[in-house]
């Protein structure tokens, strides 16, 4: 049995992890990296971020094409099956793979590939898929093993119709219809992305709002768009039952309503991948969720050992758990630039998508803080005409007073970019941050950035009125 020695060790290789790492190496430590799967990049390259949203954008090009009259002269509507579109997705993913390759070996990192476990403090065994063990020994580890799809036991994801979030990169032709149990992030964006490609979906949700965390008004565009792409949204239901069989899934409710399809797809809740890890070894025990708790240095109960990303929960993105990595190992370190990752714009990449920084209007009400709105709508911005994306809208919320920003929503075609403009505005101090840098810069026109200034000025001739 090989040992090795290194001043970090880090477990897993997404986002989480390779910030990590690389910002570990970067300073001179001696870095190694474990990953489970047979190459790099994580869960979020092979089975979340990088798939659904190379899948999303090719259909979002399927739908462009068949809507947009231009190209009539080219041919008729096309219809293209889901394994189809997969294939996009698997070029960008081995494109991704190759690239964080040459991360690691450009910046000297040994990586292991094998499943680890803690077998005492300081050190933990590394056993690869043909059962090898090696033992790998450091003063400071890194856990970002990420997520996993939660499954019930009472569902049976071993049935060839029933798929989880992972498993549904897996399925090998089209359905005419699908259940998607679970209206969070994923199952909107899932949603949006199979009644792109013709599936009558049926989206369920156990609340009585669609991603109740966003702006209202937001989550109500939201809604108003996927009912107009034939998905129906179901509100306050819970399962009773879910069986397959070989012609489709049945669902039975609480409420007594029954429904059919060719497909189902579990998009309710993940755990954190802890299982197995031996954290009992370390004197670490995660919650219910299979998450660790870590405080704000992500310094878990156990001295010298961190976890980052997904693992931990809130806010479970990877652009999130890239920062969280990277500020890991710059506190084991100790050096200057370490920061708590708090403020963290979403990106939800429905069709059309979101994201959204600071607070909304239902916390500034709340909290009685004297706001008002400017809006821009995508309709009336000569970017949007020209590249025929016209649905959506920017809203920024501003102190009555101070004109200081104090949230920013978008909703609408490269809302995720849109949306940074915004942020290094709002993210100035003291009187830096203002509504009115938005009327004092002059923007390139016709762009999307051009939002900014028609919703700012909207906003100022409110207060003006008042």
């Amino acid at each position: 049995m090989a040992e090795y020695n290194y001043d970090v060790v880090v477990i897993g290789s997404g986002p989480a992890g390779e910030g990590a790492a690389m910002n570990a190496a970067k300073k001179g430590l001696r870095v190694a990296v474990i990953e489970e799967q047979d190459t790099v990049g994580g869960n979020c390259t092979h089975k979340g971020t990088i798939p659904s949203k190379a899948l999303r954008h090719s259909v979002k090009q399927i739908i462009e094409f068949n809507t947009n009259p231009m190209f009539r002269d080219i041919g008729e509507p096309r219809w293209f099956s889901f394994p189809k579109v997969l294939r996009r997705a698997e070029k960008v993913i081995s494109n991704q793979v190759m690239l964080r390759t040459n991360f690691y070996a450009r910046n000297r990192i040994d990586v292991f590939f094998g499943f680890a476990t803690f077998v005492d403090k300081g050190q933990l065994k590394v056993k690869s898929a043909g059962q090898d063990e090696e033992i790998l020994r450091a003063k400071n580890f890194i856990i970002a093993t990420g997520s996993s799809p939660w499954c019930p036991a009472d569902v049976d994801f071993n049935h060839p119709r029933i798929y989880n979030s992972d498993s549904i990169l897996k399925l090998n032709h089209t359905p005419r219809t699908m259940v998607i149990y679970g209206a969070g992030v994923i199952g909107c964006e899932y949603a949006s992305i199979f009644s792109g490609l013709g599936v009558k979906v049926d989206l369920i949700d156990n609340r009585d709002r669609l991603l109740s965390f966003l702006d209202a008004e937001i989550s109500d565009s939201l809604s108003y768009h996927l009912r107009n792409n034939a998905v129906k949204i179901r509100h306050n239901e819970e399962y009773q039952s879910i069986v397959g069989d070989v012609r489709g899934v049945t669902v039975e409710f609480k409420s007594g309503k029954r429904l059919r399809a060719d497909a189902f797809l579990w998009c309710a809740g993940r755990s954190g991948n802890t299982k197995g890890l031996g954290l009992e070894t370390i004197g670490l025990k995660a919650n219910s969720r299979g998450q660790i708790e870590v405080d704000e240095h992500y310094k878990t109960a156990c001295e010298g050992v961190y976890a980052v990303g997904d693992v931990i929960g809130w806010p479970s993105l990877a652009s999130a758990a890239l920062d969280q990595g990277r500020a890991a190992s710059s506190d084991l370190l100790q050096a200057d630039d370490f920061r708590y990752i708090n403020d963290v714009p979403t990106g939800i990449y429905t069709i059309p998508e979101i994201s959204s920084v600071g607070k909304t209007e239902e916390e500034l009400t709340q909290d009685c803080v004297p706001y008002e709105v400017g809006q821009a709508f995508f309709k009336d911005t000569a970017r949007a005409q020209i590249s025929g994306e016209p649905v959506g809208m920017l809203k920024i919320l501003f102190h009555r007073e101070t004109f200081q920003i104090l949230g920013i929503h978008c909703f609408g075609d490269q809302a995720s970019e849109i949306i940074h403009i915004g942020q290094a505005i709002m993210s100035q101090e003291g009187k830096a941050n203002t509504l009115k840098y938005f009327v004092n810069t002059t923007f390139n026109y016709p762009t999307m950035a051009e939002a900014y200034r028609v919703a700012a000025i909207a906003g100022i001739n409110r207060v003006d009125n008042l």
